[in-house]
């Protein structure tokens, strides 16, 4: 079974069930298949076989699940890729990645014209119209150039040959934003999707009427399994937001009655900060999931609390299509805690020779299930660094308590020695949330003459009289002395990428320069 697959079973039970909601219009999943399969038979057409990789250089819209199950369904390779990428940062992706075909919107075109002739293997550029004025019969890449919406308005609803996929066959490469080099591409399985999303739907109990609000950005693995192809699994629907913007969740969730809302930390810092007013409009929502990375236990308690609605702190990777754990909805929820292992995954913490350590001790977080990624695309050395004995190891920092309940501590790297003790940054982030007048915190290693390292923490207040001697005074109720920041840097806004996730190597690199 694979994902293509699941889509026509789902479509053929439920023909008339909408599928997702874009811009207030409804598709039906019969609509949705019919257009899955007319893009596979052009992908066909246009000389595409069982293993060729297209990328999928598209924002949220209906033109990312058709192109991606479309190209799927055709037995290709897809590489999601993010469409804020400056065109360098696409050259390498798409020449490591071994291209040959590119979705991508109209207006992302010129991006591609710049690069054209370093990408000599790519054959067609498919562009999806976003309603702006251009000939594509001028366009400067016109010899490769069609239409999305032409080519899947003529496809057949048959395969001339129709590629026989095997679970074992590669699916997604998912490049990983990676903190140092540049980036790894893990190699997914029809089975590591699959699995993911049918273990993930079974655990959150995502049904067929369930209404999930895709805010979260589709290219990232997050959003592809759990916003996207978990309701899809069993004739749920999707909500699908181009960007994220809090009004446009409220909106969303009260005309249309959603009942999931999946977003990272800073999604729900945001949503809580413009919550006046907007309180009833969550009223439909059941269960919200957050990921991604930590959630402050301030926050989640105090959206929770605003709210009245449960949030399902949760755990995954890219190399893990990506959920491991998540807090289980049949018993209260543990503060903090990403909870236990998903049907089907396995989790556990060992040291650094692989041995399991005891309970409440710390150590690397390792997993294994039939949802952790074949290795890193024409990376061996860094695969097998990484998979060994069938577990994944992921490089995150964590404890597990008596009941099975994880807690991520920090990730390895990200761990500050400061004269010999170890200072996860997770732990100094908490105290500084707990502050009245923090709004946004995060907490680096500076290198330092006398300790080896020292704690900085930037901070977003809420009230700008706050001075720093206040909030160090604050840690130093609430911490070891080592522990405690030895500077305190106040910013605006903290940089993020695109999911939200707070960019801790561009904290680092303003340490460097202070």
């Amino acid at each position: 079974m694979n994902l293509s697959e699941q889509l026509s079973i789902t479509a053929r039970e439920y023909p008339m069930k909408t599928a997702y909601i874009f811009q207030d219009k409804e598709t039906s999943y019969y609509e949705l298949n019919a257009s899955v399969q007319q893009f596979a038979t052009q992908l066909e057409s246009l000389g595409y076989q069982k293993g060729d990789h297209i990328a999928l250089v598209v924002g949220n819209s209906p033109y990312f699940i058709i192109g991606l199950y479309g190209a799927l369904r055709a037995g290709a390779v897809v590489i999601p890729i993010n469409p804020l990428y400056t065109p360098s940062e696409m050259t390498y992706i798409l020449q490591n990645g071994d291209v040959k075909g590119i979705i991508t919107m109209d207006v992302l075109l010129e991006k591609f014209i710049a690069i054209s002739e370093q990408l000599p293997d790519v054959k067609h550029y498919i562009s999806c119209e976003s309603g702006v004025d251009m000939d594509l019969q001028t366009h400067p890449l016109s010899s490769k150039l069609f239409s999305f919406t032409q080519l899947v308005q003529t496809g057949e609803g048959v395969f001339e040959s129709e590629p026989n996929l095997d679970e074992e066959d590669t699916a997604i490469i998912l490049y990983t934003s990676g903190t140092t080099g540049k980036p790894k591409g893990a190699i997914l399985s029809h089975k590591n999707l699959y699995s993911n999303a049918k273990d993930v739907a079974d655990y959150l109990t995502i049904n067929g009427e369930d209404r999930v609000i895709a805010a979260l950005p589709m290219f990232h693995v997050f959003c592809l399994t759990v916003s996207l192809n978990a309701p899809l699994m069993n004739g749920g629907t999707i909500l699908i937001l181009p960007k994220f913007s809090p009004q446009e969740v409220y909106r969303i969730a009260k005309e249309h009655e959603a009942t999931v809302f999946a977003g990272v930390p800073t999604m729900y810092n945001y949503l809580l900060q413009a919550a006046e007013g907007n309180q009833q409009d969550f009223s439909s929502i059941r269960l919200c999931i957050s990921g991604g990375a930590a959630m402050p236990v301030a926050l989640l308690k105090q959206f929770e609390k605003t709210f009245d609605v449960n949030v399902s702190e949760g755990y995954g990777l890219s190399e893990a299509a990506p959920v491991t754990c998540f807090n289980p909805l049949d018993r209260p929820r543990k503060p903090g805690s990403i909870g236990t292992s998903i049907i089907n995954v396995e989790n556990k913490v060992v040291d650094e020779f692989g041995e399991e350590v005891p309970v409440g001790e710390v150590g690397e977080l390792i997993v294994r299930g039939p949802n952790v990624m074949k290795g890193y695309y024409k990376m061996p050395e860094e695969s097998a660094v990484t998979l060994k004995e069938g577990w994944l190891y992921t490089g995150d920092m964590a404890r597990m308590d008596e009941e099975g309940y994880f807690y991520i501590v920090d990730r390895k790297k990200d761990m500050i020695l400061v004269g010999g003790y170890n200072v996860y940054p997770r732990e100094v982030e908490e105290v500084l949330y707990s502050h009245p007048a923090v709004a946004e915190v995060a907490v680096v290693g500076m290198p330092d003459p006398n300790t080896g390292e020292a704690v900085i923490s930037f901070v977003v207040v809420k009230e700008p009289t706050i001075e720093e001697a206040e909030l160090i005074d604050f840690c130093k109720v609430h911490l070891a002395k080592y522990k405690v920041p030895a500077k305190i840097e106040f910013l605006e806004e903290l940089p993020k990428n695109t999911t939200g996730k707070i960019m801790r190597r561009h904290l680092k690199e303003i340490v460097n320069q202070v």
